[in-house]
């Protein structure tokens, strides 16, 4: 599956790319991963709901100089704080990891580095998540369009952060913070299993031309196309788009809020 996110912002467009890549169990070093090693949106129930996991850790693993805002990370627990049902919590553990030495990433070198670097997996009653900030630009970029974030497996997803650096806190560009915020909460609402991909649909609000997104203009999830501007001018106006009533309406189905 793949999609993304158009943001128009002066005369170029931002693209935020939606994708996976689905990669077999196996273990590392005696600790079992193959549980987060599964495919986008099967791990929805046991995200929103306490059936199994009572707590979330976030592993934020970042390239020195890459570390998102507090803001950013702040405004995402309270975004998950808000939809998932996990009564001891959600813990987030920040640690810097070496550059990967490279300038832009194949989806396959992101999968390569989390499998080299991750220390967080699931525990009887913790579910982990992988947050990577990466100190380079998507192998996906095209001309002007930009890949922003990945999500790529069930408890996964990668964000380019130098791509974000770039492109923010400069006149007639966002706020840093704001930009680092909406893309990782809608890479995380593909990991939530938005929009039809887990989490099933209590409604038909799937975007046909664009598959596996809201098709309310308004919501976190959309596809924003080149010629839409709704995005821009949250973004420029100091807003996180939020989810709209039938993505909440699909969480809330599968055991979230």
């Amino acid at each position: 599956m793949k999609g993304r996110i158009v943001i128009l912002i002066l005369f170029f467009a931002l693209i935020i790319s939606c994708s996976k890549d689905d990669e077999d169990g196996m273990t590392i070093g005696g600790n079992p991963v193959a549980n987060n090693q599964k495919a986008l949106g099967t791990s929805s129930h046991d995200l929103l709901s306490d059936d199994t996991f009572k707590s979330i850790v976030i592993e934020v693993a970042y390239v020195q100089g890459y570390e998102p805002s507090a803001a950013a990370i702040n405004h995402f627990v309270a975004f998950l704080n808000e939809r998932v049902n996990k009564p001891l919590g959600i813990d987030v553990v920040k640690r810097p990891i070496a550059s990967p030495g490279k300038t832009t990433f194949t989806n396959e070198d992101i999968v390569a580095i989390e499998n080299a670097n991750r220390t967080k997996y699931n525990t009887s009653d913790q579910i982990a998540v992988w947050a990577f900030f990466v100190d380079g630009d998507s192998s996906s970029n095209s001309g002007n369009s930009y890949v922003l974030g990945v999500s790529y497996r069930n408890t996964s997803f990668v964000i380019f952060e130098k791509t974000i650096q770039g492109l923010s806190n400069s006149p007639f560009e966002p706020n840093r913070s704001l930009l680092e915020t909406t893309v990782i909460e809608h890479e995380f609402g593909h990991i939530l299993g938005l929009t039809n991909l887990g989490a099933k649909m209590q409604s038909n609000h799937e975007d046909t031309a664009h598959p596996k997104h809201c098709n309310v203009e308004s919501c976190l999830m959309y596809w924003l196309s080149e010629s839409g501007n709704s995005f821009g001018n949250m973004v420029s106006g100091g807003t996180v788009p939020k989810l709209d009533a039938q993505c909440i309406a699909d969480l809330r189905a599968n055991g979230g809020k």
